[in-house]
């Protein structure tokens, strides 16, 4: 029942959001192991950024003509007009959002799973 309604709010995301879904999952199963930090009980700051990094790296790399289309030319890495201060990055932060998701829902798969077995 859960998996059924977590799922069915996933088909709810944004066109973007849903676009973006599959990096997140690839890089949370590229981290996933036993001894993973994700598993720990206040994962690192610094690991959490860099996973943030790599997953940005990858949708920019495939997916700018998207981005681009949706008229966001900032996130997508357009060169814009100069302005004293940087606008707020969007997509890095709905990137951020959607791993600390991923995150905590595999964590607490990970705890129901170990309350089975003890």
């Amino acid at each position: 029942l859960e998996q059924r309604d977590y799922e069915y709010m996933r088909s709810l995301y944004p066109d973007a959001a849903k676009r973006i879904l599959p990096y997140v999952e690839e890089e949370c199963d590229r981290s996933e192991g036993p001894c993973s930090m994700m598993y720990d009980e206040y994962p690192d700051r610094l690991q959490l950024r860099l996973m943030g990094n790599r997953i940005y790296g990858k949708v920019m790399d495939n997916e700018r003509r998207f981005l681009e289309n949706e008229g966001n030319e900032e996130a997508a890495g357009v060169e814009g007009q100069h302005r004293r201060k940087e606008p707020q990055n969007w997509l890095r932060d709905l990137i951020d959002v959607m791993l600390y998701q991923e995150l905590y829902r595999r964590r607490s798969e990970n705890r129901r799973m170990r309350q089975k077995y003890y």
